[in-house]
């Protein structure tokens, strides 16, 4: 029998080297991420496949994909997963190096209803984790976290003969091919594709010249797992500054910025001006709007609150629901209500039939911003920008906090905006008018400005958005004078502040 799951386990003795080291921490809302080493060892990765096969096997499935991220130990890692799984009676598909939309899709191209890509996403070397699901384009929600968490660490496996692995050979083509036909592009453009020397390096470039963009420009496209310039994350200042920069330098049209493994895009436009994704949500429900009138699009609470007041939309009755942060939250809700699209502000775009296959994938958000250029031959990126309605978003800002503690600091700051906007009460001003707490706290005032306080679903942090109707000093003002102050106390460092 495999032995149970310790956390009590350190590297560089006996016992870590014969025995399972998994921390309950990197069972999240609806993945799993660890720190590599410390919180998780290759028996432990074992431990996790074997826990994931006995869940598999509970729903009626034993087939499932799988597939790594570009990172020094990924290969490894789903190595000692497979392994796991195996033990567990499976038959176990392996894609190879592959984007996490790229296993995604293997789902529909093999049929096979499972999956499991071993990834880190955005997150900073050092950390690894593992994307699950078991019914295609869903991947694992709360519920079935909770389930493979309690088999893990309770050591409930049950271990089956019958395992069995199956390379699969032209997985990446097939991908390429599939999200190549989203778009056939007329208009020259000129694009930069950042990869930020990540995974998607391998892939983003062809897949853009083969939807027909006459020139692009990969940008940090050359594989190097040590990231040397920037994190591969377009939700980061640092790497939409990179891109801004390159689109100044060569006159593109415009930028797209993958993330590490390759299921989000973040864009500057022609101008240099870093589009936060929930903006360009809103530009392609206002250009998709007419061609699907009565659509559903759902936005995350992060997301800019012009998409329930926009003109366009409501003018081809077009229905905004706003949903928990999460790409597994947001893609189930997108199936649950037929929506045409999901937009994140982090960057995760679900497009459904005939759009896409309603996954999140970085591609297929760049070919539907291609596509939506294509049919505003006269009009360029900046152009479709300076036409939404006025609002000054920040970005996302993360300051840390353990992930013991940051569900019960974020509890805390519910109430208090609870109680706040009970008792009539307001921010910088303006009164609170409502409290939305679907994920974490939005307070939004009179004006249409708002707050948010929610937990990091993936990492030990806070996570903060703050937007203002009125200007970009009040956006600061929001974020200086309320949020930060309110939270000072109990949370450490910010990842970036405006």
């Amino acid at each position: 029998m495999f032995p149970p799951p310790r956390a009590d386990l350190v590297p560089n003795t006996a016992a870590y080297e014969n025995e399972p080291l998994v921390k309950a921490t990197g069972f999240r809302e609806y993945d799993a991420r660890w720190l590599f080493g410390p919180e998780i060892n290759l028996l432990g990765v074992q431990a996790l496949g074997l826990g994931l096969g006995t869940y598999i096997h509970e729903l009626g499935q034993s087939r499932i994909v799988v597939g790594h991220d570009f990172r020094s130990y990924s290969a490894s890692i789903k190595n000692a997963l497979i392994l796991g799984l195996m033990s567990a009676g499976c038959e176990v598909h392996d894609i190879g190096l592959a984007l996490s939309p790229t296993a995604y899709f293997a789902q529909f191209d093999l049929d096979i209803p499972c999956v499991a890509m071993v990834t880190a996403s955005h997150n900073e070397n050092g950390w690894t984790g593992v994307k699950m699901g078991a019914q295609r384009p869903l991947t694992f929600g709360p519920e079935d976290m909770d389930r493979l968490k309690d088999i893990v660490l309770g050591a409930k496996f049950v271990e089956r003969l019958g395992g069995k692995l199956i390379r699969v050979r032209g997985q990446a083509e097939r991908y390429i091919a599939d999200v190549a036909q989203r778009a056939s592009i007329a208009r020259p453009l000129k694009v930069v594709a950042a990869c930020g020397n990540g995974t998607a390096g391998a892939f983003a470039v062809d897949a853009l010249r083969r939807m027909g963009v006459s020139e692009v420009i990969g940008m940090d496209a050359d594989l190097d797992y040590s990231f040397p310039k920037y994190n591969p994350n377009p939700e980061d200042l640092a790497m939409l500054h990179e891109m801004a920069k390159a689109v100044r330098e060569h006159g593109a049209d415009l930028a797209f910025g993958f993330d590490g493994d390759g299921d989000r895009c973040g864009v500057v436009d022609d101008e240099g001006e870093e589009i936060f994704a929930d903006k360009i949500g809103l530009m392609l429900a206002r250009d998709l709007a007419p061609l699907h009138p009565g659509a559903t699009f759902v936005v995350d609470v992060k997301s800019t609150g012009l998409f329930a007041t926009d003109p366009i939309l409501k003018a081809h009755g077009c229905k905004v629901v706003y949903w928990k942060t999460g790409h597994s939250h947001m893609k189930r809700k997108s199936a649950e209500t037929g929506a045409l699209a999901g937009f994140e502000k982090s960057g995760h775009f679900f497009m459904n039939a005939p759009l896409g296959l309603g996954y999140d994938c970085g591609l297929t958000a760049a070919a539907a911003i291609l596509a939506m250029l294509d049919r505003n031959p006269g009009k360029k990126l900046s152009d479709l920008r300076k036409a939404l309605p006025v609002a000054f978003t920040s970005p996302t800002m993360s300051p840390h906090c353990d992930d013991e503690k940051k569900y019960g600091v974020v509890a805390e700051v519910v109430r208090e905006y609870e109680d706040l906007f009970a008792a009539g009460g307001s921010i910088l001003g303006r009164r609170i008018v409502e409290v939305i707490t679907v994920n974490g706290v939005r307070a939004g005032l009179e004006d249409g400005s708002w707050v948010l306080v929610r937990a990091s679903s993936n990492k030990p942090e806070v996570v903060v958005v703050v937007e203002s109707t009125r200007s970009e000093d009040d956006m600061r003002a929001l974020f200086r004078e309320e949020v930060k102050p309110r939270l000072a106390a109990r949370v450490g460092a910010y990842n970036q502040e405006i």
